[in-house]
């Protein structure tokens, strides 16, 4: 745990680091560690399950229900998780659901002892679904307090940070993982990888736990501080607090925040459209070996990070609409290159496209829907985001499963790319 915390300490630097305000260096910290340990659960649990289960014989149907099941708890309950958000103070909301959300990792460890394979992949689609409900509040809880721990013009800065750090570690974590898979017997490699996922999912949660709000009637100015940080600190510090208004409020759909919404749902509508696809066209149709996929996933991140690097330069030139476009054009080229190439070298060669479209859109587009809301209305429009986001989820799945089972996975990888380009050109055009 000490040498994560040190790394984290080594690296920031090296990434560009302007003299960051007290008042915030210890919750930006936390955010870093935060995204550090969960990149470990991010490259065993999430990044192999999909591979996992489909060695286990799941069908497309059952790939699209890894997601699609989320998308229609997320869509029940986000109405109801919003307003529990409302009443309820933001940091220990936040660490409540992590804590909630994580725990149902710990089963995935221990499944190939007592279920065979048919049963896993049914027990890890039920564990999926179960930890969408807490993970509905978390969600959104994390939206709202990323926004308050970090001012808007910080926030470039920070999640260009957080998204090269997450590269960094599950780059050698990835690495790591396809390793155990190579050296250890199927199923024990995976469940040592699922292990390694609870290990920092539980550290993640730690650090989320630590971040704390600042308050109005408690402000510190550090000498170091310039007056134009002082200025623009004394002016969050002592910002009223919006009255909390319930419901949905369809009115806050009008204007900016309303075109934005649309453009990000017709986007995550293309980006789930081929998700299910992914590890069916790999492990079926390529016949690639779990080292080939840790690698490919592996030089996705390397990208990651290169784009991440550039993401505040990006931002700072162009804004964050702008680059969230680029970013999903270069998203687009994924599931196309790969499709074209029809070997393990496609998939490589595609997974560049993916890591950088990933780094510019993924660090970009939810600070472009913070621009477009105003503070007194930023719990509810989350609430909309929420809903929008997990309707494209619950939709793209389905349809996608099903357009595999139609067209071929691999002439609906073209097809869904094709879309995934339109989409990029939407929110360029009309976001």
């Amino acid at each position: 745990m000490r040498k994560l915390s040190n790394l984290v300490r080594f690296v920031m630097p090296r990434l560009g680091h302007p003299i960051v305000p007290g008042t915030f260096r210890a919750n930006f910290l936390h955010l870093y560690l935060d995204i550090a340990w969960f990149a470990i659960t991010a490259a065993t649990a999430m990044s192999f399950v999909g591979v996992f289960i489909t060695r286990q014989g799941a069908s497309a149907f059952q790939l699209g229900l890894l997601s699609a099941g989320s998308g229609v708890v997320n869509l029940l309950i986000s109405t109801s998780a919003g307003r529990w958000l409302e009443r309820r103070p933001l940091e220990k909301s936040v660490l409540q659901t992590a804590i909630l959300n994580r725990l149902t990792y710990v089963p995935w460890v221990v499944l190939p002892f007592f279920l065979l394979p048919g049963q896993q992949v049914w027990s890890i689609l039920g564990l999926t679904v179960l930890a969408s409900i807490p993970g509905a509040a978390l969600n959104m809880g994390f939206n709202a307090l990323f926004a308050e721990a970090v001012p808007m013009e910080w926030r470039g800065h920070v999640a260009g940070r957080r998204n090269a750090l997450y590269a960094i570690i599950f780059i050698l974590v990835t690495l790591l993982a396809g390793w155990i898979l190579k050296t250890l017997p199927f199923p024990l490699g995976y469940q040592v990888i699922f292990a390694l996922a609870v290990l920092g999912a539980t550290m993640s949660t730690v650090h989320l736990g630590l971040i704390r709000l600042r308050r109005p009637e408690a402000p510190v100015l550090e000498p170091e501080i310039t007056m134009a940080s002082v200025d623009a600190e004394a002016a969050i510090l002592v910002e009223p607090a919006p009255k909390r208004r319930s419901g949905l409020r369809p009115e806050v759909l009008r204007g900016a925040f309303g075109k934005v919404l649309v453009a990000l749902m017709i986007f995550h509508l293309s980006l789930f459209l081929p998700s299910p696809l992914f590890s069916l066209y790999m492990v079926n149709d390529l016949g690639l070996t779990d080292p080939q996929i840790s690698f490919g996933t592996a030089l996705f991140y390397v990208a990651m990070l290169g784009g991440s690097l550039s993401l505040d330069r990006m931002v700072r030139r162009w804004g964050n609409q702008k680059v969230t476009a680029i970013g999903a054009l270069f998203i687009s080229c994924y599931p196309l290159v790969m499709a074209l190439g029809k070997s393990v070298w496609g998939f490589m060669a595609a997974s560049p496209f993916g890591g950088l479209g990933w780094a510019l859109a993924g660090g970009a587009m939810i600070n472009w829907l913070l621009e477009r809301v105003s503070p007194a209305d930023r719990a509810v429009s989350l609430v909309w985001y929420n809903l929008a986001i997990n309707a494209a989820m619950l939709f793209g799945s389905l349809l996608g499963s099903a357009g595999g089972d139609w067209m071929g996975v691999r002439v609906a990888l073209l097809v869904f790319g094709g879309l995934r380009m339109l989409a990029a050109l939407y929110i360029l055009k009309r976001g």
